[in-house]
């Protein structure tokens, strides 16, 4: 299995490398392991090792594309690993650079690009937010990944009971 990062003349993609992993030997696991993290493998339980060699696989093929995203998802992957605790990012969701949304409102469509720098452009302008390009079409607040379908509506909370006479 090639290991080495791939280029674009890569006779074995990435792809064809992870979807092999399964038909492996378990000591070409660990030997694929031991080349991509310079360590012994910290578990034998197989799901986990594939699953961390095909992230690798990717990042190591892809770090070429997006360097900033490689390295806050390490920042993140390590933070899980010493808190023992997934906390929450931003409140708005950031996408990958080039990703477009789509979105009718009021039979007109209207149409956002996550840019490199994790802003999101809109009719030639750049926005912090979704929420803030949301805003911008409706005229009113609005929670931009739930405009734009990237989470759904939870539902309004029930109100706080008051007390008081009858």
């Amino acid at each position: 299995m090639n290991t080495a990062p791939a280029s674009h003349t890569t006779s074995v993609s990435v792809t064809a490398q992870i979807t092999q992993l399964p038909d492996l030997s378990m000591s070409d696991i660990k030997s694929i392991w031991k080349e991509l993290f310079h360590a012994d493998t910290p578990t034998h339980n197989r799901q986990f090792l594939e699953r961390r060699i095909a992230y690798r696989l990717q990042e190591i093929e892809f770090r070429k594309v997006d360097r900033s995203l490689v390295d806050r998802n390490k920042r993140r992957i390590q933070q899980i690993l010493d808190s023992g605790k997934n906390k929450k990012l931003d409140r708005d969701i950031r996408m990958m650079a080039g990703t477009v949304l789509t979105r009718e409102y009021q039979g007109h469509e209207y149409r956002v690009m996550a840019t490199t720098d994790g802003q999101y452009e809109f009719e030639g302008r750049l926005y912090q937010s979704l929420s803030r390009i949301a805003k911008e079409i409706t005229g009113t607040a609005w929670s931009g990944p739930l405009f734009f379908g990237l989470k759904t509506y939870a539902g309004k909370k029930p109100a706080a009971k008051k007390g008081g006479k009858k």
